[in-house]
């Protein structure tokens, strides 16, 4: 009997399709028992920090002794990232028995993201957790982890992307991320822009959904040492701190802090302790992630244009006077131009590698963009020969910065440590 490898089974469902309803994935978790309804969940869309905000989420309810699933995506070196408990990925034995099972069960043609989607369900209801919390894969209405029932719906910040999917208006791309409202249930939003708050507004009245709005409900006051206080809708914590860099970081950890709150009067009660050691603890690679220290090397995950500039601001405030390589590579999906015309002035030398997705742009075409702002392009074969070179012409106190895709970030990941030795503290 061949033994089922559950990587070659992704592999031909072919990660670039996406598929946008909830019949496959609600057909297939069917056949399960609807996993999906077994446990509280968190759901959290967004345009950026999404990511962040549910790593924050499931460290402090770990911290408060909540078994907390947390399913995110993309990916950096291994599929079983993307299903945690407790920060430990998901058992490789575990991953292909619930894969395999899911390959015999799909009733309809499913993607590699339905796929995982229902995997993470599965195992969470498997492993009896407390509370799960999703991160939203592509906008929120027709995204598969929307089949779930969410005790609160986190909508991070709304930006321009996927236009040719999601819209190509602020106020329509907010109406898709809005989709995972639920009726009667709670929302909680960092957006600012007068068109996008307007239509989460008008979306959670239509569902008699209670909205908390960033700054005006909740807030963070940053203090003098690098601290900030909570100001919640129901609570104040002093003190909070911060592992993860990056001024963007705090409206991320507000958001958090607000969904805690939403989930304690469910019945999930936090001490202050619990909830500032558990920011303190929480752990997200490729979010201004330091691979080194001299020269400081900095990879980040920022994919979009406002991803891009949170990182730029980040760059001048914190490193004002540090000479800078970049390495850029993005998708063909993504406003390749814009972002560069943020990052490049910052610059002194912009790496160019070719990446092993399918969908990367050719490092020529953005040498032609980077070249056609002053900046200089370097066309390289991989990220790691970017890495290489960039290394060789930068001093101790020079820094580097990997962004433009999570794909890039991966790919620097797999390598990094193995072959390079700069200093790490």
């Amino acid at each position: 009997m061949n033994k089922f490898d559950p990587d070659a089974y992704l592999s031909g469902l072919n990660i670039n399709v996406m598929h946008f309803g909830l019949e496959s994935v609600t057909a297939l978790l069917k056949r399960f028992g609807s996993p999906q309804n077994s446990c509280r969940t968190i759901l959290v869309g967004g345009t950026n920090g999404k990511g962040s905000t549910a790593a924050m989420i499931a460290s402090v309810l770990k911290r408060g002794g909540y078994k907390t699933g947390l399913y995110t995506s993309p990916h950096l070196a291994d599929v079983r990232e993307r299903i945690v408990i407790d920060g430990k990925k998901i058992p490789f034995n575990k991953f292909a028995a619930i894969v395999a099972q899911i390959s015999e069960a799909a009733p309809l043609p499913v993607t590699y993201f339905e796929v995982l989607t229902a995997a993470a369900f599965i195992h969470f209801q498997r492993e009896q957790v407390d509370i799960a919390v999703m991160e939203v894969g592509l906008g929120g209405r027709l995204d598969a982890t929307n089949v779930c029932r969410p005790v609160v719906s986190v909508i991070t910040n709304i930006g321009l992307e996927h236009t040719a999917v999601l819209g190509r208006t602020l106020s329509g791309i907010a109406a898709e991320k809005a989709g995972i409202v639920r009726p009667s249930g709670v929302c909680l939003t960092g957006a600012v822009q007068k068109k996008a708050v307007e239509v989460i507004s008008w979306v959670c009245r239509q569902r008699e959904a209670k909205l908390y709005r960033l700054g005006r409900d909740f807030r963070i006051i940053r203090r003098r040492g690098g601290a900030a206080d909570y100001l919640g809708i129901n609570r104040r914590i002093k003190g909070i701190r911060l592992s993860l860099p990056g001024a963007h970081q705090w409206s991320n950890a507000a958001l958090a802090l607000a969904a805690v709150e939403i989930v304690e009067k469910t019945g999930y009660p936090l001490t202050d302790e619990a909830v500032c050691t558990g920011l303190e603890n929480t752990r997200w690679e490729a979010r201004m992630e330091v691979l080194c220290d001299r020269p400081l090397f900095l990879l980040d995950g920022a994919h979009n244009p406002s991803g891009i500039a949170a990182l730029c601001r980040s760059l001048r405030h914190d490193f004002p006077r540090r000479r800078l390589m970049l390495i850029f590579a993005a998708l063909a999906d993504k406003d390749c131009k814009r972002m560069l015309q943020k990052i490049v002035p910052l610059a002194d030398t912009t790496f160019l590698p070719a990446l092993r997705s399918e969908r990367a742009v050719a490092p020529g075409a953005l040498a032609r963009i980077v070249e056609s702002l002053g900046g200089r392009a370097v066309v390289v074969r991989s990220p790691d020969e970017a890495a290489d070179m960039a290394l060789s012409q930068v001093g101790e106190d020079d820094m580097i910065c990997a962004a433009g895709s999570l794909y890039l970030a991966g790919e620097i990941k797999q390598t990094f440590q193995q072959t390079h030795s700069c200093g790490k503290a």
